[in-house]
C-alpha cells in the first residue's frame, strides 16, 4: 500500500496542494496570465479600432454598443470594419448603417471586405469614408427577398387542416399553410419594391451613383472585388494592411496603438455568430436581402 502510495505521490502530491491551496493558486494564476499578456503597448491607450461584423446580421445591439463606445472614446482616432457576412435582417442592418453614418461624422471610418460583403452587410458599409475589398472578396447582392412555403400538399397527406380567425383580408399574407392569393402577392411585393427602393437610394446617394442605373450596380448581382470597383460599390482593391494604413493617414495617427478584442468576448461572438447563422437557414419570412 505504501509502494503504491510513494509511487503516484509525484501526481496527488500536486493535487492535493492545489486543493488545499485553492485560492492562493487561483490568484497567482491570475497574477501569471496578467502579467505575460502585459506588453508596453498595451500600457498604453488605444487610438485606433476594429470592429468585427461577422456572420448573418440579425440583431445590431452588440454592434451598435461597439461603435456607440468608440465614438464617445476621445482617444479612439479612427475605425476600420471588418466584415464577413452574407447581410441578413432588413432593419439591423440598416440601423447599422445609421450608426457608421453617425460615427462617420465626428471619426474617419474604413470599411474592409475581407470575405462577404453581400446585401444587409453591404448596406451597413455605405456610409464609411472608404469601402476597401480583398481581391478574393465577394460584393453586392444589392436586393430583397421574403420567402415561404406552401405546405398544403404535405398537411394534407398527415391529416393537418389549419383554422384562423382574422381581421383584415391581407392578414394571413405570407402564410405557409397554403399557396397565396393574387392580393396577398400583390400585398407582399410592395413591402419588398419599397425596401428594395429604399436600399438603392441609400447607396446611390451614399456612393455618388445614378438610381436609374439600379439593374448595374444593384438587381442582386453578385461583384467579385475587381467588378465591384468597376461599378462603383467599393473605392479599392487591397488588402487589409492598406486599410489600415490609409485609416491612420485619416485619423492623422502618427503612432498607432490599435485597441485589442477581449479574447473572451470574441470568441462568445463567434460562438453566437455561429449559432443564429445555424438558426437562420431554418426561418422564413422578410428577414434578409
Amino acid at each position: 500500500m505504501n509502494f503504491f502510495r510513494i509511487l503516484f505521490l509525484p501526481i496527488t502530491a500536486p493535487i492535493k496542494f492545489i486543493q488545499d491551496n485553492f485560492k492562493t493558486v487561483f490568484f497567482l494564476t491570475i497574477i501569471f496570465i496578467v502579467y505575460n499578456s502585459t506588453d508596453p503597448k498595451s500600457m498604453t491607450k488605444p487610438n485606433l479600432q476594429t470592429i468585427n461584423l461577422y456572420g448573418p446580421i440579425m440583431d445590431a445591439d452588440n454592434i451598435l454598443e461597439k461603435i456607440n463606445k468608440a465614438k464617445n472614446d476621445k482617444n479612439i482616432k479612427g475605425i476600420l470594419f471588418n466584415i464577413n457576412s452574407p447581410g441578413g435582417a432588413v432593419a439591423p442592418s440598416v440601423e447599422i448603417a445609421y450608426a457608421i453614418k453617425e460615427l462617420n461624422a465626428v471619426k474617419p471610418v474604413i470599411a474592409y471586405a475581407s470575405g462577404i460583403m453581400a446585401s444587409g452587410s453591404y448596406y451597413a458599409s455605405i456610409w464609411a469614408d472608404k469601402i476597401i475589398a480583398n481581391p478574393g472578396s465577394m460584393i453586392g447582392s444589392i436586393g430583397v427577398i421574403m420567402q415561404s412555403v406552401d405546405a398544403s400538399e404535405l398537411m394534407a397527406k398527415i391529416g393537418i387542416k389549419t383554422q384562423t380567425v382574422k381581421i383584415g383580408k391581407y392578414k394571413e399574407a405570407g402564410t405557409p399553410t397554403r399557396a397565396w392569393t393574387k392580393i396577398e402577392r400583390e400585398e407582399l411585393e410592395k413591402v419588398i419594391k419599397d425596401t428594395y427602393n429604399m436600399f438603392v437610394a441609400h447607396v446611390s446617394e451614399a456612393r455618388k451613383l445614378k438610381p436609374k442605373d439600379h439593374t448595374k450596380f444593384a438587381d442582386a448581382h453578385i461583384f467579385t472585388a475587381f467588378q465591384a470597383k468597376e461599378v462603383g460599390l467599393i473605392d479599392e482593391v487591397n488588402n487589409i494592411t492598406s486599410a489600415k494604413t490609409q485609416l491612420q493617414i485619416l485619423a492623422n495617427v502618427k503612432k498607432p496603438i490599435w485597441s485589442k478584442e477581449d479574447k473572451f468576448e470574441k470568441f462568445m461572438e463567434k460562438l453566437v455568430s455561429e449559432t443564429i447563422s445555424n438558426l437562420s437557414v431554418k426561418l422564413n419570412g422578410l428577414v434578409a436581402f
